[in-house]
């Protein structure tokens, strides 16, 4: 799927492995050297406009992760406690950024089982808004949506509809986009119409992009300068950032129209999976796929160590395509599915599975998602 082998050609754990190409590390060379913490570097700059204008919006930041920018966005909306957070269950801002939420915003969070089981209606969110000046509370102050969660895409109607609820009760919208590139390259929705219906939007560049490092944050010059300062609180300010924002410029340029491709790829990589007779935990839609290896009784060391065999890296029951996997590391994948397959009927025939859910694990879960 590239045109030169990355070291992250075999690795299926996440697309967060894809590794700077050529053209990128080309392009450090030849970046400005100012000091972003003074503003004064040309080439962040100018990828900041470039990423707000793609949103809609006046204005940017480029942090040193998507984690980094969610977390900053979250508290710059947030004053004086006490007040919560609403987000699905499953959220990154929720589940995997180390407790940010309660340690760097001192927030309370409401998280929402979607009754359809893969994203948020307005209907859930206005069952558990907090509203009022109950002082036994603390009133939603945010909604955090994410786009895509686990590859899945919500959809932009819906998202209309819980921004449109918010804006009723004077709640801030913020979405985390890590992946909202791969939303729009599946829809063909641009990112500034996803855009209107946030305060706030966090995208990475080093995830499916491909870049090295760097999310950009984008919203109105108030809250974004605000986010800033907590970016220099958090020990976030880069000096010569120039030589990251050169390759996250090239990343978005040369990566973002192949993200379709890479939705294809892994479309017909599940049609046969389910060949084989496995199935999915939630919709394949984009580049993730979730085996329910609890369905299929196979147990996920099982499957890593059957992979480790044949050269590549399996993490369990989630699979994560991106432009750099290889034709090749398909067909291993494939191959150690299917021995992974044999060895639980064995199992199976023999009397007992051996499958058990290991405790603390998320081997089998959706929101396994670092």
């Amino acid at each position: 799927m590239t045109e030169y082998e990355s070291i992250a050609a075999t690795d299926f754990k996440s697309d967060t492995v894809t590794t700077p190409t050529p053209s990128m590390l080309q392009a450090m060379l030849t970046a400005t050297h100012g000091d972003d913490v003074y503003k004064e570097d040309k080439t962040t700059n100018d990828l900041q406009v470039r990423v707000a204008e793609m949103c809609g919006k006046p204005a940017g930041l480029f942090v040193v992760s998507g984690t980094m920018g969610n977390q900053i966005c979250l508290r710059a909306h947030l004053h004086q406690p006490p007040y919560s957070i609403l987000c699905d269950y499953r959220a990154h801002v929720y589940t995997h950024e180390a407790g940010g939420l309660a340690t760097l915003s001192q927030a309370m969070v409401t998280p929402v089982h979607p009754r359809n089981e893969i994203y948020l209606t307005a209907e859930d969110v206005e069952n558990y808004l907090i509203l009022g000046d109950d002082i036994h509370t603390a009133p939603t102050r945010v909604i955090s949506l994410e786009n895509t969660l686990g590859g899945t895409i919500m959809p932009i109607e819906e998202i209309a509809k819980i921004s449109s609820l918010a804006r009723q009760h004077g709640i801030k919208m913020h979405l985390d986009g890590a992946r909202l590139w791969n939303a729009a390259a599946e829809t063909g929705i641009p990112l500034s119409e996803y855009g209107k219906h946030f305060d706030t939007m966090s995208l990475c560049i080093s995830k499916g992009l491909g870049a090295p490092v760097g999310t950009v944050i984008v919203g109105e010059p108030d809250v974004i300068q605000t986010a800033n300062w907590f970016r220099k609180q958090a020990g976030g300010g880069i000096r010569q950032a120039g030589l990251l924002a050169a390759a996250a410029d090239v990343a978005i340029t040369e990566t973002f129209p192949k993200l379709k491709l890479t939705h294809e790829v892994t479309k017909k990589l599940a049609s046969e999976l389910e060949e084989m007779g496995l199935t999915f935990q939630i919709p394949v839609q984009t580049n993730f796929i979730f085996l329910d290896l609890m369905k299929a009784g196979i147990d996920p060391a099982v499957l890593v160590e059957e992979g480790n065999k044949l050269g590549i890296t399996i993490a369990g029951a989630r699979i994560a395509i991106h432009y750099q996997t290889s034709t090749a590391a398909i067909e291993k994948l494939k191959l150690a599915v299917k021995k992974s397959l044999e060895i639980a009927k064995q199992r199976h025939a023999n009397g007992s599975n051996g499958v058990k859910k290991p405790q603390g694990s998320l081997a089998y879960a959706v929101y396994d998602k670092l």
